[in-house]
């Protein structure tokens, strides 16, 4: 398999990939390495993974320059990430005690009831490219937390980092077995869901994840999705500083090229505010520079995926013949080797268009005027997604009973694109299923045992 530069398209590694056989291999050694995992104490886990966060803070360097040069993203994002991971970790080690204990929920004579949370056993964890450190600390850092080991599947697109992070949880004293790497396309994850794994963990597309859930149902074993959205922000009329929240949600679309699953993906803004926010909204997005990832100040580096580039243009052509306008951007960057998109902004757009229905994953966005929160909140339910919404509004208890009539996981006042370790990452509809993240993400890689004890 080889792994390549997509600012460069140089090859940068060639590895080779997992078969049937290594992987039956890898599961059976997890199966084994989990009967002792398990009886280590959770502070004993604990110390271990406080020590791989400690290692990722040291070697961040090299692990922002790996990262950027196989997914693309410029220098500084990558640092912000694996910062961004830490943080997390941060928080599920602070609260494993209190939510994966033991909890006595009668204590009186003669009788005590008490929940043990158990781990599943033996995980299976797919994960994605876009934020390798940010989605796989989701997963592997609970499920090893809760007494599982893991069988961890970087995506192709960002399997250096992947192998990154098992150098660094063994080097921090996980025990080798416990966390076994596998290599691989497409073709590696479908063996997966052929062995008989106590879990099945995933991030990535809607297409993919169905075909996982449908794929290990007869398993009747856990299966979490975390797949991908078409988020819709609102900006209402009694919002004051527009500029400040053009520039911020100009963030919230294009942060990482646009490839995140919470990207801010459709805007609708009343038309009391919608010239000044266009405005505004273009000329930050006209201040940004773009070029290789590892210059200083590049805030858009290279697309990770080549494709992505056909599904942007398809996307773009779509709007166009339905009456659309570019307000800038539009087309791929013809100057340079690499997978470089101009960042681009659509007006003159209705729901009717792609761009306003298909996940774009990409620097491009369409803005919409609407006349009043009715016509918005029904613009915003018009989607098959339900990852996160938004709306920036002076009145708060406007915008909560907006958000309540969203059927997303996640909803936003007066921000955007944001993950919070406390509260639960979920999807709805086309969105994924479960929840990671919070004492529920905690929870996520136990089952629950209820003891009746009587003497």
């Amino acid at each position: 398999m080889q792994i390549i530069n997509p600012a460069t398209e140089e090859i940068i590694a060639t590895l080779e990939e997992d078969n049937q056989a290594s992987l039956q291999t890898k599961f059976e050694t997890l199966k084994q390495a989990q009967l002792s995992w398990k009886l280590q104490s959770l502070q004993e886990r604990i110390s271990i993974l406080s020590t791989f966060s400690d290692l990722l803070e040291t070697e961040i360097e090299d692990l922002a320059l790996t990262l950027t040069s196989e997914v693309g993203k410029p220098l500084q994002q990558s640092r912000n990430e694996i910062n961004g991971a830490r943080a997390r970790i941060k928080w599920m080690l602070s609260n494993a005690e209190k939510y994966l204990s033991d909890e006595v929920m009668v204590d009186e004579p003669g009788l005590k009831e008490i929940i043990k949370y158990e781990p599943l056993g033996v995980i299976c964890n797919i994960s994605a490219w876009n934020y390798p450190y940010l989605v796989a600390v989701n997963v592997f850092i609970p499920a090893l937390l809760s007494g599982n080991s893991v069988m961890y599947k970087p995506s192709e697109y960002a399997t250096l980092t992947g192998l990154k992070i098992e150098k660094l949880l063994k080097k921090a004293g996980l025990p080798e077995e416990v966390f076994q790497v596998a290599i691989g396309a497409k073709e590696t994850g479908s063996a997966l869901l052929d062995l008989n794994f106590d879990g099945y963990f995933f991030t990535g597309s809607y297409k993919t994840g169905k075909f996982i859930y449908e794929k290990v149902a007869s398993k009747m074993v856990p299966c979490q999705l975390e797949l991908g959205g078409k988020d819709p922000l609102y900006v209402a009329e009694d919002v004051s500083d527009i500029k400040n929240v053009a520039i911020g949600t100009a963030d919230g679309v294009f942060y990482n090229n646009g490839q995140s699953c919470c990207s801010v993906e459709r805007i609708y803004v009343h038309e009391k505010n919608y010239e000044e926010y266009l405005n505004a909204f273009v000329e930050e997005v006209s201040s940004w520079k773009s070029g290789s990832p590892t210059e200083d100040g590049v805030y858009l580096g290279a697309l990770t995926r080549k494709d992505q580039i056909i599904v942007l243009e398809n996307q773009i052509e779509d709007a166009l013949a339905k009456g659309a306008r570019i307000l800038t951007g539009g087309k791929k960057d013809e100057n340079s080797k690499g997978y470089f998109f101009e960042p681009t902004v659509l007006t003159n757009v209705t729901n009717e268009m792609l761009v306003m229905q298909e996940e774009s994953f990409g620097p491009i966005i369409g803005i919409m005027k609407v006349k009043d929160d009715d016509e918005a909140l029904k613009m915003m339910q018009d989607t098959e997604y339900g990852l996160t919404a938004s709306v920036y509004s002076a009145n708060q208890s406007r915008a909560e009973k907006i958000l309540s009539q969203l059927d997303s996981g996640s909803g936003y006042w007066n921000c955007c694109d944001r993950v919070s370790a406390a509260l639960p990452w979920s999807g709805r509809k086309h969105s994924g299923i479960g929840a990671t993240l919070s004492h529920q993400g905690l929870r996520a890689f136990t089952k629950p045992k209820g003891y009746h004890l009587r003497g």
